[in-house]
């Protein structure tokens, strides 16, 4: 298959290969490298503005997470290519959009003023839509945002849908997340009630975390629905997933493909999205990565988030 994208390398591992992959997750990174693909959507042309200018002509330019944090974004065996749910699903719409892929890897705090001032036409970075953000970009929702509780396998924990759930449990959360905003909500909810409150576990390091659980001193992980879903893709045998919620509990909000505001762009890149999720494709690349459950039904603008 003739070369369909380009990448800007900015700071892939440099780290020697290898000949054959040494763990599961390896093993999926590989599978999973190769572009899923789609045909060009007419309707979706159709929207593209007349006079919008992409920011290289003939390519969909992109910032996704430089970070290797799969499976939202992840540095492919070559070292140099970048794959992930939200590379995969940039390809998706650069498809529809009779365009090809341009990747730029970006961090966290260069996406907005990158997409302010046209460095690249979209952020895939697991971007929320927020009220405040609605202010400044334009947003098309493919994700919903969504955190998960993760236990060891062996646990005898089967269920973690309420604050009822997670009564006398230790939990590990990080702080100054919104998961420990949550926690500590249902902290109270509980002491209100009479239940014995769940005591947060502080831990930042993803390695210490899944030690915790599997050596008996955390009862379950509250993180990312994404993250902790890798971990189950990778480490089947030693962990699960025990219940998920809204990432906006109790409100929801979803993740957005982000854009420059007013441009018209995002309504191109809504028909894009709406076709692929109807098509299949769009499932096609959650269920590889291990998310189907995060797809929307169907790509909003600028819905309600965050503040609202």
């Amino acid at each position: 298959m003739q070369q369909r994208e380009q990448v800007t390398q900015q700071s892939a591992s440099t780290a020697s290969s290898t000949t054959a992959p040494v763990s599961v997750t390896e093993q999926i990174l590989l599978q999973n490298s190769t572009p899923i693909h789609v045909a060009t959507n007419a309707a979706a042309i159709a929207k593209i503005p007349k006079d919008y200018q992409f920011v290289h002509a003939g390519y969909f330019t992109v910032a996704v997470q430089t970070l290797n944090v799969p499976p939202l974004s992840a540095v492919a065996a070559d070292h140099q290519t970048y794959i992930g749910t939200e590379v995969d699903t940039a390809r998706l719409i650069a498809d529809s959009l009779g365009l090809k892929l341009k990747v730029i890897p970006s961090s966290w705090e260069d996406w907005p003023l990158g997409v302010s001032s046209g460095k690249y036409d979209a952020a895939l970075i697991n971007i929320t839509v927020t009220k405040e953000r609605k202010q400044k970009f334009d947003f098309a929702t493919y994700r919903k945002d969504m955190i998960g509780f993760f236990s060891a396998s062996t646990s005898s924990i089967t269920k973690i849908e309420t604050s009822d759930d997670v009564a006398g449990l230790n939990v590990i959360v990080g702080a100054g997340t919104n998961q420990e905003k949550i926690l500590l909500a249902w902290i109270e909810e509980n002491k209100q009630k009479g239940l014995k409150p769940a005591t947060p576990i502080y831990l930042q390091d993803i390695a210490a975390a899944t030690l915790a659980l599997q050596s008996g001193r955390a009862d379950s992980f509250l993180l990312p629905n994404s993250t902790g879903s890798w971990i189950v893709k990778g480490h089947p045998q030693d962990f699960k997933r025990v219940g998920y919620i809204e990432g906006g509990w109790p409100k929801t909000a979803d993740i957005a493909v982000t854009l420059k505001k007013d441009t018209g762009l995002v309504y191109a890149v809504q028909e894009a999205l709406n076709g692929v999720i109807a098509s299949g494709a769009f499932n096609q690349v959650l269920t590889r990565w291990g998310v189907a459950e995060e797809a929307v039904k169907q790509s909003e603008i600028n819905p309600l988030g965050f503040g609202d």
